[in-house]
This record gives structure tokens, C-alpha cells and sequence, in this order.
């Protein structure tokens, strides 16, 4: 694997980071197996997703007919895979805060209402941000629903919109992938591309689907209803630069067109359709896969089925198994310390002379190497890098797993960096729980560090929003 390409690319190693700790496997083979069993709702616990809707009440609110198309995209979805596609910031590859997303857009004449029913998916703001969670909601246009009152902003966003790409969660169409994000069409056909001069305006050219705008233009344009031959998107790229793309509807081939955007401006480009970020960029599982950075064994299934062509999934790994004596220089000698029922010991010391030892150091002597490994494995252990991604994007399972591997499933830890980690992983998943049950309002708790939260986490928090990075 050509992992030199990504490491000196940091768009690459960041999206490298993000497949490794986001959505681990266990995740994606659970709610799989889960979805496959018509269990929509235990797939969705299995992928961190908490649902804020009942197909019961949404029959009564709004019309059998509607609640049947519902439960059908329910029972079609695939949340661990739309975890996987969700927009991320960095450096730190967390999902982006505050974030209301439509996945399906029904438009039923007999509901009464102020516009369209959304099927939506929700991240709450960065201060409950704990465990990575998603919220699974309807949006009516109002802001009567619990989960809307209380969300930073509820109206789906308009530059994020899955509605336009269900192969994004759907996974009965999770193979339209393929065409969709361009992999079967390699390259940039000179008749596709808008003029020489106006790319040079484009920032990062290499990311984005230029051979793709036009078709993506023609498929937001229809959506929004847009009549006549042609139609204007507004295409955001970064946080300043905008273009405007004129699509000729009837020969998107040939009518590809970029604008300034600041003309666009006095004729109201502000108003105008925004091209979703997902047919922007190159989906970057494409960019990883054509540098040579990433096997497809170890991207999603269904992704890895789309994009790579005669995909077959690999026989699942070997686990390692924990518990493997290490080494220490011991008073001139080698010795191995392992786990014994559970627990992290020197495996070369007599019973007798450990509790001589453990004398000694309260007595604020010096204790032995094997004993100062040990001690320094519970405090500062060589895998808390690891642990701390795997925490902070959610998976504690996978980070007790961890640490049950190196200091053994009965082990008490002792105070330093990785107990301060659990703890404040504990503490923010009650912020996060506060704020489900609406007893925090939107401006967040108060300023004051939390009991063991790191006080660099706010700011680390403020580098991610300012730092956003997007595909």
C-alpha cells in the first residue's frame, strides 16, 4: 500500500484517520446484520443512531400513506453506511456539529402543513458532541417537534442533502455509487470541463467532480422543480470561494459554464439551488483507493462493492490475541510481564518479593523496572493514542478493548492520562444526555471546566470548526 502518497498528502492521511476509527468494523457487521433481519431499530442502535420518530405517530399525524413511504426508507437504510458518508471536520475527522441533514423528501397532497415532510438526520453542536451520536428525526417546517426546539439549527441544510444521493445511506442503491461519484469514468474529458481560464479559479482542482457538475446541477435543478432548458447552481468551494455553474439541461455536455461569483451576487445568486458537497468533491474513498492508500478490504462493504469492479469480501482477519508476555530490562536481566487472571503482573518475580516491592514504593522508594512498567502502562500506556481516537469518535467498546488487551479486563487503573480520558468520556456523555432531554439549552453548559475534561478541549474544539474539512 502506498501509504508514503498519504502521508504527504494530509487531505488523504486525515480521510486515512477517519476510516480507521470512525466506523469500526464491529459496528458495520452488527447493524448489518441487524438491517438484514428487518430490524431498522436495532441497526440503528448498533451505529450510535438515536431515532426521534415512531412510524405509529407519523400515520396519525400525517396519513398511512405517508408513514408507509417512511417505514419502507427505514427498512432500506443503512445507518452505519450513512455514518460513513456523514461531512467531517478536522483535524481530528469528528462528525460535523450542528448539522441537520435531509435524507428523503416526501411531498404527500393530502398532509396540511407548511411545506414537504423530511426524513432527517441530525448532529447535536459541538458541546454534546460525546460518543459521535446521530439523531434520526422528521422535519415539517415547524418548529414543534422536541428534537427541533432544541437543536442549534433544525432546517435541513441546504449545501448538505443526502435526499439527492440515497446511495449515501440507501442500501439498496448503494451500487449507484459508482457512476455517481465518477469512478466509471476516469479522467476529465476536455468537453466536459468548463473554460481554461476559470479553472485556475478553482481551489484544490484534483478534488473536485468537475466531469460531474453538470449532471449533479441537472439532478438538484429537477428536484427543486426548476422549468426550462437551462438553470444556475451556486457551487461552494471552501469557506470563501464561489462559483456559479449555467447548465444547459438538455445538453449538459456541451453547456458547462463557470461565472464569477461576485457578478452573481447583484442577480441574486444567494437565492439560487446550492450543488450539494457530495457532488462536488471526489468522494474521497475514490481518492484513497486510486493513490494506492487504502485496500478495498478495508473500506465499507457496500462501498467497496461499488467502487472497486468484481469486489469480493476477504476472509475476516485473525484476531490477535492479548495477553502476550512483553520484555523489560530488569536489573540486568530480561523478564516478561503478562496478564494472570486478568490482571497485568511481572511474570519472573516471586510472590514475596512483589509484596517487598510494593513496601518499598509506599515507603516512596524506588520499585522495580518490571513494576515501573507496569505502573506506566496503567498511567501513560504506548496505545492511549488510539484509545483516545477510538473515544472520541464514539467507540468506547473498541477502546476498552484496547485497554483490557494491555493491562488485562480486571485491572485497576490508576491516575493519569488514560483514566483522565475514560472519566472525561463519561462525563461528556452525560452532557450529551442533558441535551437529548432538552435540560440544556442551546447556548451549551456553563464556560467552566467539567470534573476531568482536558482544559485544552474547548480550543481543540474551536480549531476543528475553524480547520473544516469537507468533501
Amino acid at each position: 500500500m502506498a501509504t508514503h502518497i498519504a502521508n504527504g498528502d494530509s487531505h488523504l492521511s486525515f480521510w486515512l484517520r477517519v476510516r480507521e476509527f470512525a466506523v469500526p468494523p464491529s459496528m458495520i457487521e452488527t447493524a448489518t446484520a441487524r438491517r438484514l433481519v428487518g430490524d431498522w431499530a436495532g441497526a440503528c442502535a448498533a451505529a450510535g443512531v438515536d431515532i426521534d420518530l415512531s412510524p405509529r405517530s407519523v400515520a396519525h399525524t400525517h396519513g398511512r400513506a405517508l408513514a408507509a413511504q417512511v417505514r419502507a426508507d427505514l427498512r432500506q437504510l443503512a445507518p452505519e453506511l450513512l455514518r460513513w458518508h456523514m461531512p467531517r471536520i478536522a483535524p481530528d475527522g469528528l462528525l460535523r456539529p450542528g448539522l441537520t441533514i435531509a435524507l428523503a423528501r416526501y411531498d404527500a397532497a393530502e398532509r396540511d402543513g407548511p411545506g414537504p415532510l423530511h426524513l432527517v438526520a441530525r448532529t447535536p453542536p459541538a458541546w454534546a458532541d460525546a460518543g459521535q451520536r446521530i439523531s434520526l428525526g422528521l422535519w415539517d417546517g415547524s418548529h414543534s417537534e422536541a428534537a427541533a426546539r432544541r437543536h442549534p439549527h433544525p432546517h435541513p441544510s441546504r449545501r448538505f442533502r443526502l435526499d439527492l444521493h440515497r446511495h449515501l445511506w440507501d442500501a439498496s442503491r448503494a451500487d449507484e455509487l459508482r457512476i455517481r461519484s465518477g469512478a466509471d469514468r476516469p479522467g476529465e474529458p476536455e468537453h466536459l470541463l468548463p473554460e481554461p481560464e476559470l479553472l485556475k479559479t478553482v481551489p484544490d482542482r484534483h478534488r473536485c467532480a468537475l466531469d460531474r457538475w453538470a449532471a449533479e446541477a441537472g439532478i438538484l435543478l429537477r428536484a427543486e422543480g426548476r422549468q426550462g432548458p437551462t438553470g444556475s447552481v451556486l457551487v461552494r468551494l471552501g469557506g470563501r470561494h464561489r462559483l456559479v455553474l449555467d447548465v444547459n439541461l438538455e445538453r449538459e455536455s456541451s453547456a458547462l459554464r463557470l461565472a464569477d461569483s461576485a457578478k452573481s451576487t447583484r442577480a441574486g445568486g444567494p437565492a439560487l439551488p446550492v450543488l450539494p458537497d457530495a457532488g462536488t468533491w471526489v468522494p474521497p474513498d475514490l481518492e484513497l483507493l486510486r493513490t494506492g492508500s487504502i485496500e478495498a478490504d478495508r473500506l465499507h462493504p457496500l462501498v467497496a462493492g461499488a467502487l472497486v469492479p468484481d469486489y469480493s469480501p476477504g476472509p475476516a482477519g485473525v484476531a490477535k490475541q492479548p495477553g502476550h508476555p512483553r520484555l523489560v530490562e530488569c536489573r540486568g536481566a530480561r523478564h516478561r510481564i503478562g496478564l494472570v487472571d486478568g490482571v497485568l503482573v511481572p511474570l519472573d518475580h516471586a510472590p514475596a518479593e512483589i509484596r517487598r516491592e510494593e513496601l518499598l514504593v509506599a515507603l516512596t522508594g524506588t520499585p522495580l523496572p518490571c513494576l515501573q512498567a507496569i505502573d506506566e502502562a496503567h498511567r501513560r500506556p504506548d496505545c492511549l493514542t488510539g484509545v483516545r481516537e477510538r473515544l472520541d469518535h464514539g467507540d468506547v467498546a473498541g477502546a476498552l478493548a484496547v485497554v483490557e488487551g494491555l493491562l488485562g479486563p480486571d485491572a485497576v487503573l490508576r491516575d493519569g492520562p488514560l483514566r483522565d480520558e475514560l472519566e472525561a468520556t463519561a462525563q461528556r456523555r452525560i452532557t450529551y444526555g442533558l441535551f437529548r432531554a432538552g435540560l440544556i439549552g442551546r447556548g451549551g453548559p456553563p464556560a467552566r471546566v467539567r470534573p476531568g475534561e482536558d482544559r485544552r478541549r474547548p480550543r481543540a474544539r474551536r480549531e476543528r470548526l475553524r480547520l473544516a474539512t469537507f468533501y
